[in-house]
């Protein structure tokens, strides 16, 4: 039951406080010592040694000041953002003291202090009772400065080494503590939530009272409080919590319900509005179409009309131009065929003209032929005759040796056109005066006529 009623929120709260805290803790590394050098002389090792001892009972510090030197020619080294406060026995004022001053010190006679010169943040984690006893956790934080260092060295302790605001810090957190309890005590619960104002400047009064010494420095601290700021203010107890928040979650409840009820009203009224829009944009849709229906069923029907009359007045027009083309026509074929008829006419005369003309041609070419070949003819025999009349005086002028000649050179030609004898008949010529030209022609004679009965008994 205890786990169901813890506050959830609160504990995040709590959760990042504790984080920023450990985040704002200065962490400083380990101071690391150089070591002695080696193979030097007896004083030096001895000089080492002792600077060695020193650094060891010397606390390390939360601000980088440097020691160097030895003996007592030693020299602090302090950084720009940290106060000094050097003092030597036997003197009742600091030798030095300001913001990063750095001096020669002794060991022996001197002493230092160094505070850090930058701001502080304390975080503040108040549980708080208020007016109607009801447990409240208030957080808020303060950020302040040195900014005498002349009245806060000698008023506060700063003589943690390794943290010298640690003792201030936490004295301003008691103070800033109660006085913020202080406050919320007189506070109801809607207050402390609602209106944190109050709360920092009670918180700021009495801070700055104390630190600053409001307005006397002789008084003060000798700190600035640079500002206070409230982060959260949760209240503890989970179910006052939760009460607390139901009347604005039921209101708000109420707000977004009564938002989904007139935005659904507005959407009806809208749907229905267009609904409406939409049936009437509807009816006159239909409407114009039918309009334009009947005008696109009128402006066809007219188009049709005119058509089927410009048709009509285009078939009797190529009717007419038919008839006229027909007319054309026929007379054209009329004149075709007088003039295909007057061609033949022509043609046929031509064709007459043209076979007594072939025939009178023929006759004359066939007399002239004729009167040529008689002409030939005549010609011929005139040469033969008188080539029959020339050879015969030429034989009758040839002497019987010429003859002898002839008929021996032709006897080859003679015999070659004979026929191949199947018989071999002999003519004995011996009894012929072989010695005179008519012995010779008789024999030749009775050659001849043996040559003839052969073949004729061939045959």
């Amino acid at each position: 039951m205890a786990s169901a009623e813890r506050n959830t929120y609160l504990d995040q709260v709590v959760a990042q406080s504790a984080q920023l805290e450990q985040d704002l803790r200065v962490k400083k590394a380990p101071m690391v010592q150089a070591p002695a050098p080696a193979g030097g002389g007896g004083d030096t090792s001895n000089r080492a040694r002792r600077s060695a001892a020193e650094a060891a009972t010397t606390p390390p510090t939360a601000v980088d000041v440097r020691v160097t030197g030895f003996g007592p020619w030693k020299t602090v080294l302090v950084p720009p953002n940290a106060f000094v406060v050097h003092t030597r026995r036997g003197r009742d004022k600091p030798l030095h003291l300001g913001l990063g001053t750095s001096f020669r010190y002794r060991s022996a006679t001197d002493s230092y202090l160094v505070v850090p010169g930058t701001m502080q943040t304390i975080l503040l984690n108040a549980f708080c009772i208020c007016r109607e006893l009801q447990g409240v956790l208030v957080q808020a934080y303060v950020q302040w400065i040195v900014q005498d260092i002349a009245t806060a060295y000698r008023k506060l302790d700063f003589g943690d080494a390794s943290d010298p605001m640690r003792l201030v810090n936490l004295q301003l957190k008691e103070q800033a503590e109660a006085a913020i309890k202080d406050k919320v005590a007189t506070m109801s619960v809607h207050e402390v939530l609602s209106d944190k104002q109050p709360i920092i400047e009670e918180l700021t009064a009495r801070l700055r009272g104390v630190a600053e010494g409001a307005g006397d420095s002789d008084t003060g601290l000798g700190l600035r409080i640079v500002t206070v700021q409230i982060k959260e203010a949760v209240v503890t107890s989970a179910r006052l919590w939760e009460n607390l928040q139901k009347p604005f979650r039921s209101e708000q409840g109420q707000l977004a319900r009564l938002a989904e009820l007139g935005a659904q009203e507005i959407i009806t009224g809208r749907e229905l509005a267009s609904q409406r829009l939409d049936q009437l944009q509807r009816l006159e849709n239909d409407r114009e179409l039918v309009d334009l229906k009947a005008r696109n069923a009128a402006a066809a029907f007219d188009r049709d009309a005119a058509e089927r009359l410009r048709r009509g007045e285009r078939e009797q027009a190529d009717a007419r131009a038919l008839a006229s083309q027909a007319s054309e026509t026929t007379r054209h074929e009329l004149e075709l065929e007088q003039q295909r008829h007057a061609q033949e006419t022509e043609m046929r005369r031509l064709r007459l003209e043209l076979e007594q003309t072939l025939q009178r041609l023929t006759l004359d070419h066939e007399l002239a032929v004729a009167r040529d070949r008689a002409e030939q003819l005549h010609a011929a025999a005139l040469l033969e005759l008188e080539r029959d009349r020339v050879s015969q005086d030429i034989a009758n002028g040839r002497s019987p040796e010429a003859v002898q000649a002839e008929l021996i050179a032709r006897l080859p030609e003679i015999v070659a056109k004979l026929p191949k004898p199947d018989e071999l008949r002999t003519v004995n010529l011996s009894g012929a005066d072989g010695g005179s030209l008519s012995g010779i022609v008789a024999e030749l004679a009775a050659a001849v006529t043996a040559i003839r009965s052969a073949v004729a008994s061939r045959e």
